[in-house]
């Protein structure tokens, strides 16, 4: 018989789920204050997974995607255990912020500490209480206020676990991305802990295809690791994401109102023109052109901008572009047409 799942003092039993309440330092009104945590405890052994979301409080999508998956049925057959955190920095959710009130950013707070800020206590609750009880990790984000990002998995791709689980999410791009100091995806490392961060959308907006896409990945990796049943719906043969190993923002080159010409997942070539920046005043624009070949992969939506700003994000892959550009397209009519793959 498996052993009951024990957290926060609350023990859960094989084939059970349950919704225990973490306790968080109060609010400056003395608000109690806790993070919810939905725990399902499978009746056989299989991984431990944990999947989290707002731990930027604007980031929204990875809501409304772990509301998503845990409505879904094939978890009735679950092996192991899922964790799921709908709200990790629920102090942001409340002021609509990415950063928590000491204006701290929780993911570059981590592994944190039990005396520390109160960035440094919230990191070291979840990664003591949720990330170290388990055996792998999904935390999910999305692009910033006025900047969403095309849906992509950004992860540690040179070990070989975390690229089996980045290739098995489903989306078009897999950015690697190195293990960053202060980092949930740095601290889950140091703890031999494979974790995939799925990016897509904007801050404080809910973006449908990014929602579908993002519950159809969890469940994915989901399946990878046999904690689900195969699925029994035909797979996108076409579906082969290519890695991206280098990218950089282009920069505005004047200050004035930006017009932007290529959306997200557009191909481009270098020297290529994406948009304009128009001088309010005079009328007078002038061209913001691509600095190297690549996919777009984010964009800012905001049409005022300061010299500098950042405005296109283009990542750039060693196989042809055009075959990327190609998926991306296939990938959006998919999740834009199969509402049933993510609301069963």
């Amino acid at each position: 018989m498996r052993e009951a799942f024990e957290i926060a003092g609350h023990s859960i039993a094989p084939g059970e789920r349950a919704l225990v309440d973490l306790p968080m330092p109060k609010l400056s009104s003395r608000t109690s204050l806790n993070m919810p945590v939905h725990v399902l405890h499978g009746r056989r052994d299989g991984p431990t997974l944990f999947i989290c979301a707002a731990l930027h409080g604007d980031e929204l999508n990875g809501v409304e995607i772990i509301r998503r998956v845990l409505k879904t049925r094939s978890l009735g057959r679950l092996r192991g255990t899922l964790i799921a955190v709908p709200v990790v920095n629920a102090y942001g959710l409340i002021h609509e912020s990415r950063y928590l009130p000491d204006r701290r950013d929780l993911n570059r707070s981590f592994p944190g500490s039990d005396q520390g800020s109160l960035a440094a206590r919230l990191a070291n609750l979840f990664l003591e209480e949720v990330v170290s009880r388990c055996s792998h990790g999904i935390d999910l984000h999305t692009g910033a206020i006025h900047r969403p990002n095309l849906p992509q998995i950004r992860a540690d791709l040179d070990d070989d676990e975390t690229l089996h689980l980045a290739r098995a999410f489903g989306v078009p791009v897999l950015l690697n991305a190195s293990l960053r100091d202060g980092s949930l995806r740095g601290a889950a490392g140091d703890l031999g802990i494979p974790t995939l961060l799925y990016e897509a959308g904007e801050a404080l907006r809910f973006d449908e295809v990014s929602i579908r896409a993002g519950v159809a990945g969890v469940l994915n990796v989901m399946r990878k690791l046999e904690m689900l049943p195969p699925s029994k719906r035909k797979t996108d043969k076409w579906r082969e994401p290519v890695v991206s190993r280098r990218s950089a923002w282009v920069r505005a080159p004047e200050s004035g109102m930006l017009s932007t010409v290529l959306p997200l997942g557009a191909q481009v070539a270098k020297d290529e023109t994406l948009g304009y920046i128009a001088d309010p005043y005079s009328g007078q624009r002038e061209a913001i052109v691509s600095n190297t070949d690549g996919i777009i992969i984010g964009r800012l939506e905001l049409p005022l901008v300061h010299e500098g700003d950042a405005v296109y994000h283009i990542a750039r892959f060693e196989t042809d572009a055009g075959n990327v550009a190609l998926q991306v397209g296939h990938f959006h009519a998919d999740h834009a047409d199969d509402k049933d793959a993510v609301e069963n």
